[in-house]
């Protein structure tokens, strides 16, 4: 049997209908951002598998230097105990993120990053005998898929059969364009209500990924952290996905005039080689869990918590963005997604087209309404793999998300095919 059909004997894949899914294309290597098929074909890879590659798949540094820590220390219980890549990622992290981060708390992935933050939050309160328990959240919002996480993300299609176990959070519209000043006034409505109730305001900044790739207006953005901030509520910024370059700047947060108190990473934390999440909090967060008395600890930890493996992962990364220079490969897509914009911006097959960093988003025109079920995805999927093109539409939204060492020459066939696709449904 081949590989496909041996993984369907065996394999539960995420967010597949496994009774009507094709078999799934089996991949046996990857380099730079093409992977290569079991049975000879080729792929771009548009969509930096799962947005986590930055740097292309494979890359040969990374691996070396995961190799060399794998033949060092592969794991170590991290309650009492330390390693040098974990201290070394800290150390190279903190000075990066937005002014006023101070700890890093290690753990697994991207909804664990969350988790943590929230139960910071709530625990920041109770220490200091004090119960605040609910938060803000943004309607359409993606956090994860652990229980917490999905409980400040956007009720839909993922959570529904889990709404009635979720607690209970205050959602308010995101400030894209056009609903900036309803934005505002809705914050406003809770925080002249609930203030003394809420914990903490968790966003994406500047960009709802799962939500087709929404971008925010930053200038209402910032006005509504200081806001948050001026009614003691603790900002947490939710940078899984928009860490790292995605959005132009490291860190999406960049673009706000007032920085959060905490930040979760994941994803393109280890160029896409390794699972690891982080927490990052304040001093202040950090000093109101220093105590006498243990019920202050924050309980909470993973058997893989800085997995020295990932962690030298995440070093490397880091050391990328110096030694290849990866920002200015940033601005360089940055720059052809715009030109391209302006080359096909008013296709009559689309119903609007955006962009920021890396991200080139478009909405395709469609009888049968918006939304993550919409059909055009199947059809736009299969279409552009066709054309050994890897993309994943949300729905109607096709989008792409390339690593960073895309060719331009790469980058021009993918936009190619776009237009092919494009004029396939006039």
């Amino acid at each position: 049997m081949s590989l496909s059909e041996r993984d369907l004997q065996v394999i539960w894949h995420p967010y597949t209908q496994m009774q009507t899914a094709k078999p799934p294309v089996a991949i046996t290597r990857g380099a730079g951002a093409w992977l290569y098929s079991e049975d000879g074909k080729e792929y771009l890879d548009a969509i930096s598998s799962w947005w986590t590659n930055i740097h292309g798949h494979a890359h040969p540094y990374l691996a070396e230097q995961i190799y060399k820590q794998a033949s060092t220390l592969e794991h170590l219980i991290f309650a009492g105990f330390t390693h040098a890549p974990a201290v070394k990622l800290a150390e190279m992290l903190l000075p990066l993120l937005p002014e006023g981060q101070s700890r890093v708390f290690y753990s697994d992935n991207g909804s664990t990053a969350v988790e943590v933050a929230l139960k910071m939050a709530i625990q920041y309160w109770s220490n200091q005998g004090l119960t605040r328990t609910r938060f803000i959240a943004m309607k359409e919002a993606y956090h994860g898929d652990t229980f917490g996480a999905m409980s400040v993300s956007g009720r839909s299609a993922f959570t529904k059969a889990f709404d009635s176990l979720m607690f209970e959070v205050d959602y308010i519209e995101a400030p894209v364009p056009g609903n900036e000043l309803q934005a505002l006034a809705e914050l406003q409505v809770l925080l002249n209500d609930k203030s003394k109730e809420i914990a903490g305001f968790i966003y994406e900044p500047m960009l709802q990924g799962t939500a087709g790739m929404r971008i925010m207006q930053a200038g209402t953005f910032s006005e509504m952290i200081n806001l948050c901030k001026a009614s003691g509520i603790l900002c947490i910024a939710d940078e899984v996905m928009t860490g790292f370059g995605r959005t132009g700047p490291m860190f999406a947060s960049e673009y706000f005039q007032y920085a959060p108190d905490m930040v979760c990473l994941s994803k393109g934390l280890t160029g896409g080689m390794m699972a690891l999440g982080v927490t990052t909090s304040s001093e202040k967060i950090y000093k109101a869990f220093l105590s006498d008395d243990r019920m202050k600890t924050l309980f909470h930890g993973h058997s893989y918590t800085a997995n020295p493996i990932a962690c030298a992962a995440g070093v490397a990364s880091l050391e990328l963005f110096e030694k290849e220079k990866t920002l200015e490969k940033v601005s360089a897509i940055a720059t052809l997604h715009a030109a391209f914009i302006k080359k096909v911006g008013a296709h009559p097959a689309l119903s609007s087209i955006r962009t920021i960093g890396v991200v080139l988003a478009m909405e395709i025109k469609t009888g049968e309404g918006t939304g993550y079920f919409n059909n055009v995805r199947d059809e736009a999927l299969n279409y552009f793999l066709e054309r050994k093109v890897i993309i994943r539409p949300l729905g109607n939204v096709l989008y792409l998300l390339p690593p960073y060492c895309i060719s331009e020459a790469d980058l021009h066939y993918i936009y190619g095919v776009i237009i092919l696709y494009l004029d396939s449904r006039l």
